[in-house]
């Protein structure tokens, strides 16, 4: 049994805290998990790059934000994530802008997926650890709503066709930033609107 109130209160970080630890890592030449190699310290700097465009230049649209504005109880988000992961750094800025415009209906925290994994288990993607993953609980601690992520569908879709043509790493990961580059978090939004609508 997850106890999803006890990891949300005792064990995750806020997104500020989250985005120091990872900066701090990468000073010590490190990364969130266990493998320091110079590939996982590359993608965590690229990421960092993209959370900061990603902060700096999303707006949230009007479906997403009339959507929040509707909502009449608190929830807290969980995101589980790490800071090699692309997708995270793609998607887990918009949580954090979600979150900071819903005066206070949403409390956003993170925890990293390779220290939490009966949490991640318990919430695989085709039976693989993918992230980022947003959970919506209630203030008891109840899982409210299906997991969503660790990407829009669309792109999960591609993701799926490219896999399929045999395409692999770091082309792999072309396409997927160059696919989130062109949508500029629209998908995103619009997979976190309807989330969000539910719960009103």
């Amino acid at each position: 049994m997850i106890e999803y109130r006890n990891i949300f209160d005792k064990e995750a970080l806020t997104y500020e805290a989250y985005r120091k630890l990872v900066d701090d890592l990468l000073a010590e030449g490190k990364t969130t998990g266990e493998d320091h190699s110079e590939a996982m310290l590359h993608y965590s700097k690229m990421n960092v790059q993209r959370m900061n465009r990603v902060e700096k230049t999303t707006v949230l649209n009007e479906e997403l934000t009339e959507a929040l504005a509707q909502l009449k109880e608190s929830y807290d988000l969980l995101v589980i994530t790490e800071g090699w992961c692309g997708d995270a750094a793609q998607i887990v800025p918009v949580i954090y802008k979600m979150a900071a415009v819903s005066n206070g209906k949403l409390s956003l925290k993170l925890v990293l997926r390779d220290q939490n994994l009966p949490l991640i288990d318990a919430h695989l993607t085709n039976g693989g650890r993918a992230i980022p993953v947003l959970l919506i609980l209630d203030k008891e601690g109840n899982l409210v709503l299906p997991k969503w992520g660790p990407r829009p569908v669309a792109l999960q879709d591609l993701m799926g066709e490219w896999k399929k043509e045999g395409v692999v790493m770091p082309e792999l990961a072309e396409k997927l930033h160059g696919w989130y580059a062109k949508d500029k978090t629209q998908h995103t939004q619009k997979e976190l609107a309807a989330l969000i609508k539910q719960l009103s």
